[in-house]
């Protein structure tokens, strides 16, 4: 009985740690949130919105790489794009979700932390080395992909869409819930999918996977790469798709040779 009353004290007693760590990521994100919602200027017009301006850092950067080389046509042509809104509420719901889905990217490194400070005493000292390198690692490749995202694949997105007419008589008008799904459809997803050298890290070192695997199964991933980017990709068109499939086989490929590396290390 004596030993079942401390088994259930120590079940409750984590318990109680954990309850408290899901109240302080809450107090975080919420305070985060409402931060974001109060500079409503700067989110929209310096953050969200800044990919429809003809001066955003990649159209210049591309601009001035088209200078040097010599070639006009790597120069983007940024249309005028006239944003519209054709729901009632919609321009609300869209401030409160944008609001809180930065809250949560900014507070991202902070809610792993906390789980982390929450898991770590359970786990031995090498265990914790280990750990401490796979969230490294997490973090840096899940904001690669993030960055990517933000600063090439959806700017190029934008300007190829923006441009594309059927006939002059049809004018782009794009909604703001269009817009903005597009915007963190891609955000999110390339920040999650950046994670398979990770994924295949683990599943190297539990045995699971070999780099030969990847090999045999290279003329496959490319189908299977293509119909992951049409998944992620909240738009129809083949020029996005095939924007987040070149990256994606890159990443199989990073992830063969890290399968290949760890395979040698066990």
């Amino acid at each position: 009985m004596g030993g079942n009353n401390k088994s259930d004290n120590t079940f409750w007693g984590h318990l109680e740690v954990f309850r408290w760590v899901l109240v302080r990521a809450l107090i975080v994100l919420a305070v985060l949130a409402v931060g974001a919602f109060c500079l409503k200027d700067f989110v929209f017009n310096r953050i969200v919105l800044a990919p429809c301006e003809s001066d955003f850092v990649t159209f210049r950067l591309m601009c001035r790489l088209a200078d040097a080389l010599q070639m006009p046509s790597l120069c983007p042509q940024m249309p005028s794009i006239e944003m519209i809104n054709i729901q009632l509420a919609s321009q609300l719901f869209v401030h409160i979700s944008v609001s809180f889905a930065l809250a949560l990217l900014v507070a991202f490194p902070y809610l792993m932390t906390e789980l982390w400070l929450f898991v770590s005493p359970a786990l031995y000292k090498r265990e914790r080395k280990i750990a401490v390198k796979g969230i490294i690692a997490f973090f840096f490749q899940f904001f690669l992909g993030v960055l990517l995202a933000y600063f090439l694949i959806f700017p190029l997105t934008l300007n190829f869409l923006g441009n594309y007419q059927v006939s002059e008589r049809v004018v782009n008008q794009i909604s703001l819930n269009s817009y903005i799904s597009t915007l963190t459809g891609l955000v999110f997803m390339l920040g999650l999918v950046f994670e398979m050298p990770i994924v295949a890290c683990f599943f190297a070192k539990i045995g699971v996977l070999t780099a030969e695997m990847f090999t045999r199964f290279r003329k496959y991933s490319v189908v299977v790469v293509l119909v992951l980017a049409a998944i992620i990709t909240p738009s129809t068109d083949i020029f996005t798709m095939l924007l987040v499939a070149l990256p994606l086989q890159l990443l199989y490929e990073f992830s063969r040779i890290v399968v290949k590396r760890v395979r040698k290390e066990v």
